[in-house]
């Protein structure tokens, strides 16, 4: 209980500080910027350039104390090594030059530079694999794991194995997606955890990140529907099994619900870890906004929406890893409509 106590006034403490380095960095920065602190428009400005990924290969640092600026890391010189030009002086020299896009693709410079969600990316997968290299249970001859992360990891991987995978998608081919599952699912907690910290982002708020998770159940959720029916099989699906009058209508509709999925985990995602955050900053710019004595009301009010983002950074993964796992259950569930079909004829 004592530990608990310790852990959690620490929790408290370490928040607070973020929030008043955040908000002294916001005053200090719209200030630089127009001389008028506190104006509505800067508030909202620093906020959404926290949030966001538009900083130009930058990254902030920590720092114990803020003179106007925020120390940063320059990810455009640090990662220069990956700017590669397949045409001699297609890239720009100058380094900060902004060169993803297609076009500079099509002109021969490939900008493989990390952004601050890209970077928060590498960081999470760096530790979810020391975290189950040194954290799992590894001792085979040792049937029952020892240690609180040991059984946590086993209590979260039976989890998604038992309660996910083998109820959405069946005994038989619900152990063949689990690796899938797992890995989706511990790699959003992570970024998503990440986030909570100070002076870090949430690569999860950023749309192109969902979309490329959902990208991959996507794919993953066709590659089954074909596996379970057949290529004909499918194809045959997305008729609805009306008859061929009615296909012009019915297969635009099954082809869009295809899309529909994706979509779902995508903007789902995206918009309730952006959304939290948001909340978070605003709550703490009341204090530029108003008055200085709107802290006692906002700063508790923003601790608790903060250990409410604790509870859902585990849960939108766990909702991403099952509806990944129900959309997939949907696909397999091709070959058995399928047979019953062909039972019926």
């Amino acid at each position: 209980m004592r530990e608990s106590v310790r852990r959690l006034a620490l929790a408290l403490a370490l928040f607070s500080g973020a929030a008043w380095a955040s908000g002294a960095g916001s005053q200090h920065e719209v200030a630089e910027h127009t001389g008028h602190a506190g104006s509505e428009d800067n508030v909202a400005e620093y906020i959404f350039h926290h949030v966001g990924d538009d900083t130009a290969y930058e990254f902030e640092l920590p720092g114990p104390l803020y003179t106007g600026h925020n120390p940063r890391l320059d990810l455009a010189v640090a990662f220069s090594f990956l700017r590669l030009e397949t045409k001699p002086g297609a890239c720009p020299s100058d380094l900060h030059a902004d060169t993803h896009s297609f076009t500079a693709l099509f002109q021969g410079c490939v900008d493989l530079r990390p952004t601050k969600h890209v970077l928060m990316m590498w960081f999470a997968g760096a530790l979810l694999i020391l975290a189950m290299l040194f954290g799992s249970h590894r001792n085979k001859a040792q049937l029952v794991p020892r240690g609180m992360i040991a059984n946590l990891f086993e209590l979260l991987v039976l989890f998604v194995r038992d309660e996910l995978a083998i109820k959405n998608i069946g005994k038989e081919e619900g152990p063949r997606y689990v690796p899938y599952l797992l890995t989706a699912f511990f790699f959003i907690l992570f970024m998503n955890v990440l986030g909570l910290f100070p002076w870090m982002a949430t690569a999860t708020g950023n749309l192109a990140v969902t979309a490329g998770l959902a990208f991959c159940t996507f794919v993953l959720t066709q590659v089954a529907s074909i596996r379970a029916a057949g290529l004909l099989g499918y194809f045959k699906h997305l008729t609805g099994g009306v008859q061929v009058w009615l296909w012009p209508i019915m297969i635009p509709v099954e082809v869009l619900g295809l899309f529909t999925k994706p979509f779902a985990l995508t903007v789902r995602l995206f918009a309730n870890m952006l959304a939290g955050h948001i909340v978070i900053f605003f709550l703490l710019g009341l204090i530029f906004l108003l008055h200085p004595g709107m802290a006692a009301f906002s700063v508790p009010l923003a601790i608790g929406i903060y250990f409410l983002e604790l509870f859902v950074a585990l849960v939108q993964a766990y909702i991403f890893t099952m509806l990944s796992a129900l959309f997939i259950g949907m696909g397999v569930a091709m070959g058995h409509h399928g047979e019953a079909h062909a039972a019926g004829h």
